[in-house]
């Protein structure tokens, strides 16, 4: 297939979904991410396209936010992991949940509860939970990033950090037997570290990409998370790092 029949075909898509994951884009036409971005370059260049967080989006008002698209990015293995991850919530809990895209499917999957406390720092998880019957949500406010649509700064973090939860909940850009948990944004990185001391349980909710990534930010060594919940195999070298430092391995 020529560059040209590629790049037809890419906006025919973007046309009928909207936006597309460079990932979701790549295993479609079976070239490289390095080749879909390259395309995505020609697009935007003739304003035909925009480059998001991880994907491309339409020129207009269809446009879906940057966190949107990353969330169909392995959207089943993450709808998945959030399933077993909300098996481990209890009626009655406090829980802080971070602003990752399986954190957001997480939040779809909390039905059921009675009395159920959620804290989070990200406006697609508050929203999820909003009109749940038996789900009381706190919001952490602050000056919002609009990639991520959640707030990470100090106003976001002291709110936060007011509350006990029985389980803070966060999502991880990189996990690495020797490196542990780790992220790409240097915001977002920082907010996640700033819980660890005064959260009771860690709970980490990752698809299995996660494990061939090579994060950039270090956030968490595995002695401070309680919980790892992976879809598929987890890693060898996982496991063995996991087993050292007692963290808890859910697959899904």
């Amino acid at each position: 297939m020529t560059q040209f029949d590629r790049i037809a075909r890419l906006v025919a898509l973007l046309e009928r979904q909207g936006s597309c994951a460079i990932t979701e884009l790549a295993t479609h036409f079976a070239v490289s991410e390095e080749t879909i971005r390259r395309d995505v370059r020609l697009l935007e260049a003739e304003g035909r396209a925009f480059k998001v967080h991880g994907g491309v989006t339409l020129p207009d008002g269809r446009r879906e936010t940057p966190v949107l698209v990353r969330m169909r990015e392995q959207a089943e293995a993450k709808r998945a992991v959030a399933h077993r991850a909300a098996s481990l919530i209890e009626d009655g809990m406090t829980v802080l949940i971070d602003s990752g895209t399986t954190s957001c499917w997480l939040a779809r999957a909390l039905t059921g509860f009675s009395r159920l406390t959620v804290v989070t720092n990200s406006l697609e998880v508050a929203g999820a939970l909003l009109n749940q019957a038996g789900v009381r949500v706190h919001l952490a406010g602050g000056a919002l990033n609009a990639d991520y649509r959640a707030a990470f700064d100090r106003e976001a973090v002291r709110y936060a950090r007011g509350f006990a939860p029985d389980a803070t909940i966060l999502s991880m850009g990189a996990i690495d037997a020797a490196r542990g948990f780790l992220d790409f944004d240097p915001d977002e990185a920082g907010f996640k570290r700033a819980l660890l001391d005064v959260a009771r349980r860690v709970v980490v909710v990752a698809d299995s990409s996660k494990f061939v990534r090579a994060g950039t930010i270090h956030v968490a060594d595995f002695a401070q998370v309680a919980d790892l919940v992976a879809d598929g195999a987890i890693p060898d070298p996982i496991v063995t790092a996991a087993a050292r430092a007692g963290t808890r391995l859910h697959r899904a």
